[in-house]
């Protein structure tokens, strides 16, 4: 999405309220106006964040340039708002969507972070994940899992949070004087745009906390057997609240005194934004990463096949907590970034379509981008990214094609694991997110899984999910996140046109080549063998 104006006349002049979302997500930070009783985007602005890779694994980005970037995008679409006529107070609450798992510690009085933001896809943690490990019994990388839902991987927040406790003075100093706050994303935009130092609300809500390793997905309470497991000092976590509910006001701005009334991690709001609401129904996003999620309803299923029990959603204080399957791959529009930025074969990420279809094949080169090790269903840390089946033929198109490829198969995977768990195999799966304007990517993605893909007519219904849950807060419409609305976001459908078996062969090749990446760096532990990795220990279950 660019940030021009996207209005509809008839939403132009429609009264009634507008929502609004913070989406901050790991590659930009967005700010959309709902209209509350069509769910049609009225206005919005789009900036990109920059990253730092300081080391090789290494992925930082600054906790104040984030802040910032949403307040420049508040104020250029209130802006955009007054233009269109449009009076900026019929905002009557607003959401916040985030990138899950990114650390932040900050200074309560002074209100600076005392590091960057790390983020959840940062390797630093390798070691730090050892040490935990070798502390479990038998070793077993599943040793909270029945807590947490989650193995011991870099991936959750805990790990980063103990890295800046082990290794920055400035942290250490805070918390010993007892001024350090933790949070994730979402945690350091509320904290900061409810008033920050002066008295601002140092909460989260039970998805995000969910992801952390730090919180009990049973009792929905931070953990006091797990915090002492990390060495982690409670007082400096946030209150855990639901997702939909008023945490704040605005302090400053165009819009101050404006609620924020929702919070969810950013899967978890796209969940909510593809009207995902009943049990058995999954969708998945393509961003940075790939996500994706089945909603188990009011049980949280444990998986034997790599995947995350995690918090859905918690629709209000006394609403009950709806759980999901996830899969997570670290690497999904991140490798497309990667192609522009770092091999220079693009010279802007919308070109890889036409260069990918100018060929119309890979040419059996396989593309593995393990750059962060491997998540689901693998939790490989070791792994690292390879080409496979070069050869002299092999030109920038077919690597072009093979990127593409290698975001289905990645998902295929997710998808096979996610059948087996559930035992009721899917038959579509719901997209979204920015990369599902690639055609090619969306019709590739549907051979591969020989099951329909159904497109969202608007790909970001991330801001949707955040908008929608800080809505119902207040009692204001924006699709009533009731069962009898689903099906009510427009949707394009594609269909598998090629024959299973020639799926089947490439789907081979590709696991032959993810075989080849695991165990790469032999200086970052492996994880326990399948059978190792589901041993249940007793100690620390409920």
């Amino acid at each position: 999405m660019d940030s021009s104006i996207t209005a509809a006349t008839a939403d132009r002049n429609m009264p009634g309220p507008l929502v609004a979302a913070i989406d901050q997500g790991t590659s930009s930070t967005r700010f959309m106006v709902f209209n509350a009783k069509t769910a049609e985007p009225i206005a919005y602005h789009q900036v990109e964040i920059k990253q730092s890779l300081p080391k090789v694994g290494w992925v930082e980005e600054d906790p104040k340039e984030i802040l910032h970037s949403v307040y420049e995008c508040i104020e250029k679409t209130c802006e955009k708002l007054t233009e269109l006529n449009i009076d900026i107070d019929r905002i009557k609450a607003i959401g916040v969507s985030n990138q899950r798992e990114t650390t932040v510690v900050w200074d309560k009085e002074t209100g600076e972070p005392l590091y960057n933001a790390i983020v959840w896809m940062d390797l630093r943690t390798q070691s730090t994940v050892e040490r935990m490990i070798n502390k479990a019994p038998g070793k077993n990388m599943n040793h909270i899992k029945p807590k947490t839902g989650l193995p011991i991987s870099t991936y959750f927040s805990a790990l980063k949070l103990r890295w800046l406790l082990d290794n920055v003075d400035e942290v250490q100093q805070a918390v010993r004087s007892g001024r350090a706050m933790f949070g994730t994303i979402d945690s350091w935009l509320i904290w900061s745009l409810t008033g920050g130092k002066s008295n601002g609300v140092h909460c989260t809500d039970v998805s995000n906390a969910s992801r952390t390793m730090l919180f009990n997905i049973h009792t929905m309470k931070w953990d006091p057997s797990l915090c002492k497991y990390f060495e982690v000092p409670m007082e400096i976590l946030p209150e855990v609240r639901s997702s939909s509910e008023i945490y704040g006001y605005i302090s400053s701005g165009a819009l101050t005194g404006i609620p924020i009334s929702g919070c969810l991690g950013d899967q978890s709001a796209a969940l909510v934004g593809q009207m995902c609401l009943q049990d058995g129904q999954a969708k998945n996003t393509y961003g940075t990463g790939c996500f994706l999620l089945l909603n188990t309803g009011s049980k949280p299923v444990s998986s034997s096949h790599g995947l995350l029990t995690t918090v859905a959603y918690k629709l209000g204080p006394d609403k009950p907590t709806c759980y999901a399957l996830e899969g997570s791959v670290a690497i999904g529009g991140a490798l497309i970034r990667w192609l522009r930025d770092n091999l220079g074969i693009i010279q802007s990420s919308s070109e890889v379509e036409t260069l990918a279809a100018s060929t119309g094949t890979s040419s059996d080169c396989y593309f593995v981008p393990a750059f962060s090790g491997l998540y689901a269903p693998y939790w490989d840390p070791s792994a690292r990214g390879i080409m496979c089946g070069l050869t002299q033929f092999t030109n920038r198109s077919h690597i072009a094609y093979a990127a593409l490829e290698a975001v289905c198969f990645q998902t295929r995977e997710i998808l096979d694991a996610m059948n087996q768990d559930s035992g009721i195999p899917l038959t579509q799966l719901q997209v979204d997110g920015g990369m599902t304007t690639n055609r090619l990517l969306m019709q590739l993605q549907a051979d591969i899984l020989g099951i329909p893909v159904v497109k969202s007519a608007m790909a970001e219904t991330t801001a949707l999910g955040a908008a929608m849950v800080a809505g119902a807060a207040q009692g204001i419409g924006v699709v009533s996140l009731d069962p009898k609305d689903l099906g009510v976001v427009a949707s394009e459908r594609f269909e598998p046109q090629i024959k299973p078996e020639e799926t089947e062969i490439k789907y081979g090749r590709w696991k032959k080549a993810v075989e080849k990446a695991m165990g790469w760096d032999t200086t970052v532990p492996k994880p326990c063998s399948k059978k190792d990795s589901n041993v249940i220990d007793t100690s620390i279950t409920n």
